[in-house]
């Protein structure tokens, strides 16, 4: 299973709009940050998780002209509002999108010329949308299991596929998730600064998280314009790193070990 970041930045994006800073002004592209959202490329599944508001520019960057599915962690700007380019990838067929119920009922406010079929084939785009529940569900042969994260008031979603997890904008992790991450070889967790935030992991509380959860390598995301990448690299243990826009992973899609729901 490849697992490829198509971006790595918090809300703003980096670098963030009128500002001067050293990150924001960093000629490395790995300072250079769309909003979070990972491809997940098995052998017979394409799928996105979050369509930010650069969707388009990071399916075009990465190459990606199929999709079989989409699945959302929250209904925030930063991560969903790229959905109107989903229309692309549902010409032939309607496209399936996974979700929390709030996600969903979010979408056929806010976007109810997307739900459903219709005739303009490639004017509109063409969602089905399907509730994910404790069970999870199974695309192709990816088993995807929610995993539930408080990220300040409210709950919202990462996933678990095989031996990998995607934790995105969280504050904590409550104990009923974290035993759906025990025997993960890769976990991406929310580390938007150094300093506390109210609701998303600073990145020495990511990195107590992630000795916690105890996968082989741990990927942090979702960073402001404070974090150099290099300067980040060089802080954390020797089992975890930052990502970056455009890194490309290999984890097992093998379910052996994964806790049942």
């Amino acid at each position: 299973m490849d697992i490829t970041f198509l971006g790595t930045g918090t809300s703003h994006g980096v670098p963030r709009v009128g500002c001067s800073c050293p990150v924001c002004t960093s000629s490395d592209h790995k300072n250079k940050r769309f909003r979070s959202s990972i491809h997940v490329q098995a052998k017979d599944v394409s799928l996105i998780i979050d369509t930010g508001p650069e969707f388009r520019l990071q399916v075009l960057r990465s190459h990606i002209h199929h999709l079989d599915a989409v699945l959302y962690t929250h209904n925030h700007a930063d991560h969903m509002n790229g959905i109107d380019d989903l229309r692309v990838f549902s010409e032939s067929a309607p496209l399936p999108v996974y979700g929390p119920n709030q996600v969903l009922e979010d979408i056929r406010q806010r976007f109810p010329y997307a739900v459903g079929e219709n005739p303009w084939h490639g004017g509109l785009p063409q969602l089905v949308l399907h509730e994910v529940g404790t069970n999870g569900v199974t695309i192709g042969t990816l088993k995807i299991i929610p995993v539930p994260l408080i990220h300040g008031c409210r709950e919202v979603f990462g996933y678990r596929i095989g031996k990998f997890a995607y934790l995105t904008d969280c504050k904590e992790i409550p104990q009923s998730s974290m035993a759906l991450l025990h025997g993960l070889d890769v976990v991406v967790l929310d580390a938007l600064r150094y300093r506390k935030h109210p609701t998303h992991m600073s990145v020495d509380e990511a990195v107590e998280v992630a000795k916690e959860i105890g996968a082989h390598t741990t990927y942090f995301t979702h960073f402001n314009h404070r974090v150099e990448h290099n300067e980040l690299d060089a802080y954390l243990p020797q089992n975890m790193h930052p990502a970056y826009d455009g890194l490309a992973i290999q984890v097992s899609s093998i379910n052996e070990g994964v806790p049942h729901v």
